[in-house]
């Protein structure tokens, strides 16, 4: 079983940044696909980033340029750096894991973008 907690969120004004980190516990194998989703009230989940386990990355076009997906293998991290944070980026936060033919979800972080 895995298990992934994310953290870091909060509110924050337009422009500033947050990273959430998400951090996935249990059996994890070397070979895996780490993914940012987020969740908007009214909205349906979409997906933010994609971090392979080659280093590939991948981002929707609405973040393109401002958020910024790594993850460190030694310590089961991955890591969403936001920068440049829009009110449209208020959500919840969600990482997702996908090893051997099964997904795993965390229980999401909110973040809020507000003046």
């Amino acid at each position: 079983q895995v298990q992934l907690v994310e953290s870091g969120g909060g509110l924050v004004q337009p422009g500033g940044s947050l990273r959430l980190p998400c951090s996935a516990s249990g059996r994890i194998f070397s070979s895996n696909a780490l993914y940012w989703y987020r969740q908007a009230p009214g909205k349906q989940r979409e997906l933010v980033a994609t971090k392979t386990n080659s280093g590939a990355t991948d981002y929707a076009d609405s973040v393109k340029g401002r958020f910024t997906i790594s993850r460190d293998n030694a310590k089961n991290m991955v890591y969403l750096q936001m920068n440049s944070l829009k009110l449209e980026d208020t959500a919840v936060y969600y990482c997702y894991l996908f090893q051997r033919g099964n997904g795993y979800w965390g229980q999401g972080t909110q973040v809020t973008v507000s003046s």
